[in-house]
């Protein structure tokens, strides 16, 4: 490593100005009782992550207002400005950069941050050094607390980091940037085809606009002549409601496989599925492991999985298997409903409806049990009604529907890669282990391989 290397603690690089370093205010002058629905945002604990993906989680934002906001000047980030976590899952940090959705912020009462020396450091690397596995182990490892884990800002400002010339910290944070840029550009266009699939599933199955528009003597938009061919034009009454002329609406115990026979034997080495890996948007999953079959559901791919606990369900938990070898079976959490479409419905007609809003609706509605133990009710689900078109459209929706999904699985592990090389990476760049420029045509061979 270069002696232009020199090591820092995090209090020599803050900016020189009043509460560079502050931790939020105190509990209950920013409760929630001083929450709006515009104003200035306030970031909570569900606005950041330690996934080093996310520098701030924009969604789900509550806000003050401007007034009450000048009562927190110390406590107010902005660009360029790093947030921590002080109590509970202390290894989250965050970075508001150049894409944050907002200029300010003011931190809750279980966070704290930084306003940097921008002269001396680049706000990037600092933020992939503390994402780095590294520091991330030293926090957690220095927690402070007994039953919530905790990281004070004199801990904070303890921290040492190695810093290379100003010029070379940006030149690694633009590489690690490359990486993390392609990974969002992925995950966003796997948002844009899960839409795409969602909003066929809803014209065609729900909304039947085909059906409406051939009824009324129009031609379908979005659909080339022979789909559109595939369509009635007219509806007929079945004791479940309208349907289209020569589909069938059947309780969904009917139309699909509920909670399927799969056989793996107790104590078989499978891949198991938690539902920490499920997300709650998105049908991939974050993560699989081997583990000894032991009690939960099993499933193979081409099967839906749905949260049935709440509040995993109200949250939005749903994945779509896809991550298998042929024929193998894995299994997961007893908290579960596996659902598999029969013949003619194509499999991911099962996730789709999984995420349909009213179908989810629906299966809250039927959850039972003690609160906060709440379940769905198998038998209940069971009742909701499905629309099973005929064979063809089945295929023409399963063939549009499918390939999607096969895109999506292929960004899947296009940005699983680039995430792998990504951080492992990281650490050797931010240590000085590896050095720029001697490793940029390296880095540039594999980003072109991993995509």
């Amino acid at each position: 490593m270069s002696s232009e290397w020199q090591t820092a603690r995090i209090e020599d690089i803050a900016a020189q100005r009043p509460s560079a370093m502050a931790t939020g205010p105190f509990g209950s002058s920013i409760s929630a009782k001083y929450f709006q629905n515009e104003g200035i945002p306030v970031i909570r604990g569900a606005n950041l992550s330690a996934d080093i993906q996310i520098k701030l989680n924009d969604s789900g934002l509550v806000f003050v207002s401007e007034e009450k906001a000048r009562e927190f000047d110390r406590c107010m980030v902005r660009k360029g400005d790093l947030v921590f976590t002080c109590w509970g899952t202390i290894n989250q940090v965050g970075l508001i950069d150049k894409d944050a959705a907002y200029g300010r912020y003011i931190i809750s009462n279980k966070q704290m941050k930084i306003t940097l020396d921008e002269l001396r450091v680049d706000p990037r690397f600092v933020y992939y050094v503390f994402s780095g596995p590294e520091k991330q182990a030293e926090i957690i490892n220095n927690g402070i607390g007994s039953s919530v884990p905790g990281f004070n800002l004199g801990q904070l400002r303890k921290h040492e980091l190695l810093l290379p010339p100003l010029h070379e910290q940006r030149a690694i944070a633009d590489t690690l940037d490359l990486f993390t840029n392609r990974i969002t550009l992925l995950r966003e266009t796997n948002a844009t085809l899960e839409a795409i699939a969602q909003a066929l599933f809803k014209s065609w199955f729900v909304d039947f606009y085909p059906v409406r528009a051939k009824a009324e003597g129009l031609e379908p938009e979005g659909m080339g002549a022979a789909t559109a061919e595939l369509f009635p034009d007219n509806f007929e009454e079945s004791e479940l409601g309208f349907v289209p002329k020569g589909w069938r609406m059947l309780p969904l115990e009917d139309a699909y496989e509920i909670n399927p026979s799969r056989k793996l034997k107790k104590g078989e080495v499978a891949p198991y599925l938690d539902m920490a890996s499920v997300g709650t948007r998105g049908h991939v999953v974050s993560s699989v492991v081997d583990r000894e079959m032991g009690s939960g559901t099993k499933f193979t791919n081409g099967d839906t999985l749905l949260a049935r606990i709440t509040p995993c369900l109200e949250n939005g938990k749903s994945a779509f298997v896809d991550f298998l070898a042929n024929d193998q079976t894995g299994w997961g959490s007893t908290e579960f409903v596996v659902l598999h479409p029969r013949a003619p419905l194509p499999p991911y007609h099962g996730y789709l409806l999984a995420r349909h809003t009213t179908f989810r609706e629906y299966a809250i509605q039927s959850m039972s049990g003690t609160s906060g133990r709440q379940r769905v009710q198998n038998d209940v689900l069971g009742r909701y009604p499905v629309a099973v078109p005929s064979e063809e459209v089945a295929e023409a929706f399963g063939a549009v529907v499918g390939s999607i999904q096969q895109k999506i699985a292929a960004n899947q592990e296009q940005a699983k890669t680039l995430t792998q090389l990504r951080d492992t990476l990281l650490p050797r760049l931010v240590s000085g282990q590896l050095r720029l420029p001697d490793m940029e045509a390296s880095i540039d061979n594999m980003l072109s391989e991993a995509v």
